[in-house]
Order: C-alpha cells, then sequence, then structure tokens
C-alpha cells in the first residue's frame, strides 16, 4: 500500500515538473491566446452632400450587439430579454445565442440608447461594439442618384456604389486580453489602431431644384398615366447637373419590398428614340453646313412617300408654306425630312456623334446606357428620312439635355458633371477631372437656333404653356413613337419638352420625359408644364434678372 501510495506521488510529481518546467511557456501562451480579443473599429462613411453641402446620404453612430455562445446561460431568456428592450421577436436571437462560439452577432446597428437598455440588464455573454448606421435625411429625394447601402455599409448603388472605395474609408482594429466576463484586462499588449473616416462626396446636384424637379413629375406622372418620368436640370456652361429627378422613386432606408425596377437611374439608364426634339441636331447640322437658314422656305405636302414608306406629320393637314422656322415651330416630319434633302447622311451621322448621341456621357454612373447610333452601313432606305425627325436611334435623358445645353452655350459641348468635389478627412478638397468640351456648331448657328426654338413657345408653335412671363424661353416638343421593351414594337409614346432660359443668355436647360402617358400624349401639354415650373423656380432661385429683348422676328410661313 505504501509502494503504491509512493508510485502515485511520483506520478504527479513528475506531471507537475512537466506542466511547470516544460509546458508552463506553451500553457501560458495558449491560455493567453484563448483571451486575446480582436475587435474591429469601423470607419465612419463619408457624406454624400448637395452642391451647397446639405447633407443627402450621412452615417450616425449605432451599436452591433455580440455574444460569446458559451457563457450564455440560457439562451431563450437571453433572447427574450434582448428583445423586450427592441420590441422584436425573440426567437430571431435564439439562434444566435446558442452553441460553443466566443463570438456571434446578435444584432446589427441599434442605438446606442437602445444598447444602454440592454446593458443594464447585465445579461451574461452579452457585450457590444461600436459600428454605424446609414440614414438619408431626405427620405426618396434624389435615391436612384445616391443609391443605397446594404447590412454590412457596402453601396450596393448609385453614388454609393460607384464612390464605395472612397465612401468606405479604412476600418481599425482594437487588440486586447479579456478576462472571463469579457471584459479588457490592461496589458502591454494593447494594440489600436484607428480608423481612417472615409471621404465626401459632394455632388452638383441642388436639394430644393431637385426637390421641386421630383414634385412637379410626380404630378405629371400621375395625371398623365404613364409608366414613368424624369427631369433633368443642368446648367450648360459648366456641365452641372442641378437634378436628376426620377418618378417613380424610391426609400433608401428601406429596401426590402422595393421594386427594383424603381432602385434605377432613368436618367442614365433607360434609353428611349428622342422624337422631335432630336431635330434641333437636324436643323443645326443644315445651318452649320451652309444648307439652309431660319428663313429658308419649305413646301410640306399633306404626307410624303419615300422609298415605298409613307411618312405624315403628328397632326393632318393641307400643304403648308413653312420657313425652316416654321418647321421647327411646327414640328413637322415631313419639313425636315423635305429640309434635310441636300445634307450627305455622313455628315448627319457626324453631327450627331459630336453632339454626343451613342457616346458615353463620361459619368461612368453605375447601368448608364449610351443608347443606340447604328453605323452607317447598317442604315436602309428609310433610316435617314426616319432620324432626321429623330426616330431610328436612342439616347438617355442626360444626353438629350447635353444637346441643348450645347446650343445653349454657343456651340459647345461640356461634358456633364454629377461630382462637384471630394472632401477628404484632412478637409482637403480634390476635384474629379471631364473630358474636354467640344465645339459641335459656330457660335452663329447655336444663335439662330435659339431663335427658332423661341418661335416653338410662342403662340405660333407647340409648346406656348412652357412660356414663363418676363423670359424669353427656347425649347422643344418631342411625341416619339415609343419601343415597348415587351414586344419589341412600336406601342405607347414618348412625351418630351426640352429648353433653356433666358434664351438671349441662358443659364439653365432643363429637360422633361414622359414615358408611356396614356392621358394624352403631345409633349408640349404634358412635359411643357413641367419644365415651367421647373425653369421658373431655378431662375427666381438663381436671381436671373427678366429679358429686355425679343426673340428674332422671324416668320413662320411664307
Amino acid at each position: 500500500m505504501f509502494i503504491a501510495l509512493i508510485a502515485i506521488f511520483v506520478l504527479y510529481a513528475g506531471r507537475l515538473v512537466q506542466i511547470q518546467a516544460v509546458q508552463a511557456k506553451g500553457l501560458a501562451r495558449d491560455a493567453a491566446a484563448g483571451r486575446i480579443r480582436t475587435v474591429i473599429i469601423p470607419a465612419t462613411r463619408g457624406e454624400i452632400t448637395d452642391r451647397n453641402g446639405v447633407p443627402l446620404a450621412t452615417s450616425v453612430d449605432a451599436v452591433n450587439v455580440t455574444t460569446d455562445q458559451t457563457l450564455v446561460g440560457n439562451p431563450v431568456l437571453t433572447a427574450k430579454a434582448i428583445a423586450g428592450v427592441l420590441h422584436t421577436d425573440y426567437r430571431q436571437y435564439v439562434a444566435s445565442l446558442t452553441g460553443k462560439h466566443r463570438f456571434a452577432y446578435v444584432v446589427k446597428e441599434i442605438t446606442p440608447e437602445q444598447w444602454t437598455a440592454i446593458d443594464n440588464l447585465n445579461l451574461l455573454g452579452i457585450y457590444h461594439e461600436a459600428s454605424t448606421k446609414r440614414v438619408y435625411p431626405n427620405g426618396t429625394l434624389a435615391a436612384p442618384v445616391i443609391g443605397f447601402v446594404g447590412a454590412d455599409n457596402t453601396g450596393l448603388a448609385g453614388v454609393e456604389l460607384q464612390w464605395q472605395s472612397i465612401l468606405a474609408g479604412s476600418a481599425g482594429q482594437s487588440i486586447y486580453e479579456a478576462s472571463a466576463a469579457g471584459g479588457p484586462i490592461p496589458t502591454a499588449t494593447d494594440k489600436t489602431q484607428k480608423a481612417i473616416p472615409g471621404a465626401t462626396i459632394r455632388l452638383t446636384i441642388d436639394r430644393d431644384i431637385q426637390y421641386v424637379a421630383e414634385q412637379a413629375l410626380a404630378t405629371a406622372v400621375k395625371n398623365a398615366k404613364a409608366d414613368s418620368g424624369v427631369v433633368v436640370v443642368i446648367n450648360p456652361h459648366t456641365g452641372a447637373l442641378l437634378a436628376l429627378a426620377n418618378v417613380p422613386t424610391f426609400d433608401p432606408s428601406n429596401i426590402g419590398n422595393t421594386d427594383a425596377a424603381t432602385m434605377y437611374n432613368r436618367a442614365l439608364g433607360y434609353v428611349y428614340e428622342p422624337g422631335s426634339t432630336g431635330k434641333v441636331i437636324t436643323h443645326s447640322a443644315l445651318i452649320d453646313s451652309g444648307l439652309a437658314t431660319p428663313l429658308t422656305h419649305i413646301t410640306v405636302p399633306p404626307q410624303l412617300t419615300i422609298a415605298n414608306h409613307v411618312f405624315h406629320d403628328d397632326i393632318p393637314h393641307g400643304t403648308w408654306k413653312l420657313t425652316l422656322t416654321g418647321v421647327m415651330a411646327r414640328s413637322s416630319n415631313m419639313g425636315t425630312i423635305i429640309a434635310s434633302k441636300k445634307l450627305p447622311p455622313a455628315t448627319f451621322l457626324d453631327y450627331l456623334t459630336k453632339f454626343g448621341v451613342g457616346e458615353p456621357t463620361g459619368l461612368q454612373f453605375p447601368g448608364e446606357s449610351d443608347g443606340l447610333l447604328r453605323p452607317l452601313s447598317a442604315w436602309s432606305s428609310s433610316t435617314f428620312p426616319t432620324m432626321v425627325f429623330g426616330q431610328a436611334y436612342s439616347v438617355n435623358a442626360v444626353q438629350m439635355a447635353e444637346v441643348y445645353a450645347t446650343i445653349a452655350n454657343n456651340g459647345v459641348r461640356v461634358p456633364p458633371k454629377l461630382i462637384a468635389g471630394i472632401v477628404n478627412p484632412d478637409g482637403s478638397t480634390t476635384i474629379p477631372t471631364t473630358g474636354p468640351s467640344v465645339r459641335v456648331v459656330s457660335a452663329k448657328t447655336a444663335t439662330e437656333i435659339r431663335g427658332m426654338l423661341e418661335a416653338v413657345v410662342s403662340q405660333y408653335g407647340t409648346a406656348p404653356m412652357a412660356a414663363i412671363d418676363g423670359y424669353r424661353v427656347a425649347g422643344k416638343t418631342g411625341t416619339a413613337n415609343r419601343v415597348d421593351p415587351k414586344c419589341g414594337c412600336y406601342r405607347g409614346y414618348t412625351a418630351s419638352f426640352i429648353g433653356m432660359a433666358p434664351a438671349d443668355d441662358p443659364q439653365f436647360v432643363v429637360a422633361v420625359t414622359l414615358q408611356n402617358p396614356r392621358n394624352g400624349h403631345f409633349g408640349g401639354m404634358l412635359a411643357g408644364p413641367v419644365f415651367k415650373k421647373v425653369m421658373a423656380y431655378a431662375l427666381q432661385q438663381a436671381g436671373v434678372a427678366p429679358s429686355t429683348g425679343h426673340r428674332p422676328p422671324w416668320s413662320v410661313t411664307w
């Protein structure tokens, strides 16, 4: 018996020596490693603001609730306690509280006040980490432009996606030893690397102009029973996009039940045949090439047949004797075709390209489409006469606004711009570069085209409802046959109006487009009033003085 006791003693003594002398360092290292915690310190996501610094997307402090499942005594009771504070269903937390994981998320992005209430419950195994939550102070305003983020605060659409790397910043981390209760033990091994906040993206969008545009557009879409609508407001001299209104829109804070079709920016992603608003390109090419003047005489018959294709105007009429200004004012398809007979198709294609049709805008916005402009080799006998009045090619709304901005800017096309600047964490500002400006037509041609477009808004034209008291307005209506993507055929209409003011010194271009209206379809009637409301507000906000001169006294008939 005594010998047996001695043997046991020797065995334990040997084990003790092994632990203390041989394995001590390794066991201590393993124990310490078990206590080491690494906590990610999230970077504050940069803001998205309008041109005046008004926040359109910002981040607020939030808390993520975490757990050490091995310390949770009763997952169900713990879940019920957390749910009682958050006023939610406790069952959604039970799984994350059950198991052997030393770290798991229970719920993310609760308010600091909610965490304080949970913390006061002194629940075993329940911890927290600092976080942020993305909020959109203006609700649905400019949502398709701003975009939205996912559950991990990563941009998934719009500016949030396009500028993800700039907005996100760089996360930091804190490494420390934790006590049995989970709290930090101050030691020399504690290390903290600070997070670097993201930069702020300052847009060219003006919140107030955007709001007025969205409200006016929503009313028009509803009254016209249209599928959708877009308003683009642009400064023709700088290319700054002051508004990109989309209807329908969505709430970027609540995208769970949102139809994906409402989440994209139609101003850049939806393409359509412009119809009569495209006649500005044709008439500019004619005048700039020296083939016509605003007073060129054109005889317009009741209908026109070319290569077995019959063309006619939107309204039946007898023989018209119109000037080129009159062709523009009355939006005559046949008058435009007749005036273009001397225009070489290759020359017309060149002007289309220089105006930006079928070309990238340079914005590189997610989901942007370049439109469609077929090469000359793909044109049939009816392509050219169809294209001169704005069909058989497609554009997005920003591209079409650019065309009119070029005329407003005396023939020079300035690339559109959506980003006014990037405000870095150190306070410095970076201005993104844009492509070069391009001379498209002469200043003389642009001035004459503006005069012709003023006739459209006169009593002799198709859009007197777009006139603004005290200001000279130049613009063009469009009532185009619409390609229905469901059948790949023409069905329904695209109604539009694009204009500028003051016509003698344009400060703004406003482009309004309604897709598939069912209560009326003429651009002047449906889109003209939206233009008037948005343009009048923009002029007033900018303090633009009323016009003092009068439109050129060019006759519309001869």
